[in-house]
């Protein structure tokens, strides 16, 4: 028996043609004529779920392709083939079983919510370069934050905030992996990163260019509310538990602190991170 022609799936009240001719088995996904591997540095990366696929879109991100799931009814998702579509990004209509082993290749992607996109590696800047465009003169760096969770949740606070960028060391520092895409709601897509060879070099390179660099720690007898953030600031934030480093701490201007109410030790650093970040926001853009 012959194969019928392909069948149409309809979603957000428009048809649209499913890439698989009628009878053809659903096969592993393929990106660029081979089969999806474990990533690696500056390998493809993959964004699931509605909002980080509508971020990157929104933020012109370079996507090879976005697979969507055929048998879901969404208007979320016939919003993002709308995107796609606008931005001349090719759009697959699979069934739930190829997007499932798109996942599988990801921790991030397992809550794909219909839709995985395979995008480009993630930009990386060198500092020089995020420091020739820094309209807000507000820059993070981050000093022994390796889990993505907690990358992820800053690069959020730091894009709600308007931040310029961010700094990442190139050891001891969470990779900009899919869970952290996922973890920022997108957000990644929108923030500019950098990342250094040796943190305390670069917090010297920042200084050197005027820039203020305001370390937080949880001992600092300075508060966030007494400290001037109106001056060009790279706020620096160590990992949890261990705080800043030694060295890094040495090379601040200025050590402040969030003052707590008894009963809470310390805050989470993404928390820290983005009640600094916006105290900065608020002084720069008073009433």
């Amino acid at each position: 028996m012959k194969p019928g022609p392909p069948r149409a799936s309809k979603l957000g009240g428009e048809r649209l043609r499913s890439p698989l001719p009628g009878g053809e088995r659903p096969r592993s996904p393929l990106l660029g004529g081979e089969r999806l591997r474990s990533p690696s540095p500056g390998a493809p990366r993959l964004l699931a779920g509605v909002h980080a696929v509508r971020e990157a879109l929104r933020a012109a991100t370079p996507l090879r392709y976005i697979a969507v799931n055929r048998a879901r009814r969404d208007p979320r998702l016939a919003e993002v083939i709308t995107l796609a579509r606008a931005a001349g990004v090719a759009v697959r209509l699979e069934p739930p079983a190829a997007l499932d082993r798109m996942a599988q290749m990801s921790a991030g992607a397992a809550h794909h919510q219909g839709v995985i996109a395979v995008a480009e590696a993630k930009p990386v800047l060198t500092l020089e370069a995020l420091l020739a465009a820094t309209p807000q003169k507000l820059l993070l760096a981050l000093d022994g934050i390796e889990d993505p969770h907690n990358l992820g949740a800053i690069v959020r606070a730091a894009c709600g905030a308007g931040a310029d960028g961010v700094v990442l060391p190139s050891r001891r520092a969470a990779g900009l992996t899919e869970t952290v895409d996922r973890v920022s709601a997108g957000a990644l897509e929108h923030v500019r990163v950098a990342r250094a060879g040796n943190l305390v070099q670069a917090l010297e390179t920042c200084r050197d260019a005027g820039w203020w660099v305001v370390g937080l720690d949880a001992a600092a007898p300075a508060s966030i509310w007494q400290h001037d953030f109106r001056p060009p600031t790279v706020l620096v934030v160590g990992g949890e538990g261990r705080g800043l480093h030694a060295l890094t701490r040495k090379r601040c201007d200025a050590l402040v602190s969030i003052p707590l109410a008894p009963g809470v030790a310390s805050l989470n650093a993404a928390v820290a991170c983005g009640i600094a970040l916006f105290e900065a926001v608020r002084q720069r853009h008073p009433g």
